[in-house]
């Protein structure tokens, strides 16, 4: 397993909609384990493979807190098939938006639909920060970021930091 390195905004490979996963191959794999090693190092609770510049429509996720056992979950081309009415705002961060955050208003919960790691086809319903997490996570596939949820003053106010940010690091 390997630490990848994370695409970091406003890299515009973050925009990019990832494609379907066409079955569980030995790379597929070894990309789940690498997103997980990766995700955990971070640390946070959920990761696309577009943030360490993989466009495949794959998705890790583990909402234990640090002091609980892992339990960690591999989402293959997931899809949001049912969503609640009930809303809920959740201060969001993110990996490639490091040390920023931002309240998010997002159905409650949801029912996912995804291929696992043996290939098989699940439905999952989720509420709380799991169904935010997913919701986050799938938005990534599509190459939507959290802060494109947020005020168009406070969205472009992110992406001009961060990109003050990158031009200073490339210099």
């Amino acid at each position: 397993m390997t630490i990848r390195p994370l695409v970091i905004l406003p890299d515009p490979i973050l925009r990019q909609t990832s494609e379907p996963v066409a079955a569980i191959t030995p790379e597929i794999e070894t990309l789940a384990k690498d997103m997980l090693e990766t995700m955990y190092d971070a640390p946070g609770v959920g990761l696309a493979a577009i943030q360490i510049g993989v466009a495949k429509r794959v998705v890790t996720i583990d909402t234990n807190k640090e002091e609980e056992a892992r339990d960690p979950t591999v989402f293959i081309n997931p899809e949001i098939v049912w969503s609640s009415d009930e809303m809920r705002i959740y201060d969001e961060g993110c990996l490639s938006i490091p040390e920023y955050y931002g309240e998010v208003e997002r159905p409650d919960r949801v029912r996912v639909r995804y291929m696992d790691l043996k290939g098989e086809t699940v439905e999952k319903e989720a509420d709380g920060l799991l169904a935010t997490c997913l919701q986050h996570e799938i938005d990534h596939l599509n190459g939507v970021l959290f802060i494109d949820h947020l005020s168009k003053l406070k969205r472009d106010r992110v992406i001009k930091k961060f990109a003050k940010a990158a031009k200073r690091d490339a210099a």
